[in-house]
């Protein structure tokens, strides 16, 4: 029986691993913006050309603490990975005893010994729980590349928040002090009796609405600044910004490359493949556990008294026989957990193709928006001069002049808006196809498998 043992030791029961099948066009859907030279896996932040927004990033990127938290638990992940793996070594002790009788006469003995106790691994079993655990320790990592990636997009699109209410702020401080210059004008036409009061209470409620809107700006931007904060790991009190609006900042159109490419540049992808690896290795721990197994516990040492050895050694040999359904069932949960990972695998990949689709939507249409809506504000503009000209000369009544007025303030109101939602969906495909995430750059970082297993297959004997 040992013999036999002997021929089949090191043998693996983990199924082989081949990665699932995946249904992937050869092109985006969605059409795609001019690229710029934007390498995936660079610091992409760089491409808004704001020395603000790279220090926030370096700040946030080195003192968030929920990314903290998150490194903290790829520690947790590999000792975890480390105590699993022990069981692939032998264990070593040292002892000794001393023991007193008095038994017709004082009897005395003393020895020390070491002692060794391994279970020997034919089957892989240890060596499969211990790829499990590393494959669960890779993971870890992929997860705090997640949350980095997510983290970078967040503190962006809350810096260009708090810049876009900054310039809306402006935008509606300078149309109320307009409304305010054309609320005199009105008065002193009206003590003329060239208009009426009525005239007069709608231009005041023109400015009073204008100066209503700023304190819901403020709000707001303090509300953006603040979260910006604590994305970054700093308190809010006394927290402020450097610039002061997003005149200066570009869009930036990256290059998202090919459906495919996405496999390997989104890191909860790898995530979600490396659960799928862990799981794999899982039934083979589980098809182990039907066979027999060997135990060796050597023991050695000497007796200090007399000089004599005393040695000792004993093999354990143990075969499962019955489990009232214990190790069936183990087998059948872990194969289960195999397909409900494979199908979260698939749908992780599906949804971060949507997820750039999306973006790359997002960023074509919003470019024409934004130029529609700044042709919409040259226009506004002008009707809004020509309105105030043809006023103070008397050719056009009061009402034309409201209506342009306002018309003008929710035009430019609006373009600010737009370009926030222009920068953030630049943002967002950087996000969608990874962020600065790259797998070479973390190769040091993940725990290479032992196992002799190639590939993952999605359905497994």
């Amino acid at each position: 029986m040992f013999g036999a043992m002997l021929l089949v030791g090191g043998c693996s029961l983990v199924p082989a691993w081949h990665q699932p099948d995946l249904l992937l066009a050869s092109a985006w859907t969605a059409e795609k913006p001019a690229a710029s030279d934007s390498r995936p896996g660079a610091a992409w932040w760089h491409e808004f050309h704001s020395p603000e927004l790279d220090a926030l990033m370096q700040r946030g990127l080195d003192d968030n603490y929920t990314l903290k938290a998150a490194i903290s638990r790829i520690d947790q992940a590999r000792a975890s990975a480390q105590v699993v793996g022990a069981g692939q070594y032998p264990i070593l002790s040292l002892g000794g005893n001393s023991q007193r009788q008095n038994n017709y006469g004082t009897t005395e003995k003393r020895s020390v010994f070491a002692e060794a106790t391994y279970e020997v691994d034919f089957w892989g079993k240890q060596r499969a729980a211990a790829d499990s655990a590393k494959a669960l320790a890779n993971a870890s990592v992929f997860d705090a590349q997640t949350l980095r990636m997510t983290l970078s997009a967040d503190i962006a699109n809350a810096y260009f928040q708090v810049l876009s209410l900054q310039d809306r702020l402006r935008l509606a401080q300078s149309i109320a002090t307009d409304a305010e210059q054309v609320l005199d004008l009105v008065q002193v036409q009206a003590s003329q009796g060239a208009v009426s009061n009525l005239e007069v209470e709608q231009q005041r409620n023109a400015l009073q609405t204008f100066q209503a809107a700023l304190p819901t700006l403020r709000q707001q931007r303090d509300q953006a600044l603040y979260q910006l904060a604590i994305l970054v790991g700093a308190p809010p009190e006394g927290f402020r910004l450097g610039q002061s609006g997003l005149q200066q900042v570009p869009v930036p159109q990256p290059s998202a490359g090919l459906p495919v490419g996405l496999l390997r540049q989104r890191p909860d992808i790898q995530a979600a493949e490396a659960r799928l690896q862990s799981a794999n290795f899982d039934v083979g721990v589980a098809r182990a556990a039907f066979l027999p197994n060997l135990s060796l516990d050597l023991l050695g040492g000497v007796d200090t008294l007399t000089g004599s050895g005393i040695w000792s050694a004993i093999t354990t040999l143990g075969q499962p026989v019955f489990a009232g359904g214990q190790l069936s069932g183990q087998l059948r949960l872990d194969k289960a957990h195999v397909q409900e990972l494979t199908a979260s695998y698939r749908e992780s990949v599906i949804e971060a193709l949507q997820d750039v689709e999306t973006q790359l939507s997002a960023a074509h249409e919003l470019d024409n928006s934004y130029r529609i809506n700044h042709a919409a504000v040259d226009s506004a503009r002008e009707a809004a001069r020509l309105a105030q000209v043809r006023y103070r000369l008397g050719s056009t009544d009061f009402q034309t002049l409201l209506i342009v007025e306002r018309t003008q303030y929710q035009a430019e109101d609006t373009l600010l808006q737009v370009r926030l939602l222009h920068l953030q969906a630049a943002v967002g495909l950087f996000r969608a196809l990874g962020g600065d995430f790259c797998a070479a750059n973390i190769a040091a970082s993940v725990i290479p498998a032992t196992s002799s297993s190639t590939s993952v297959q999605a359905n497994h004997p």
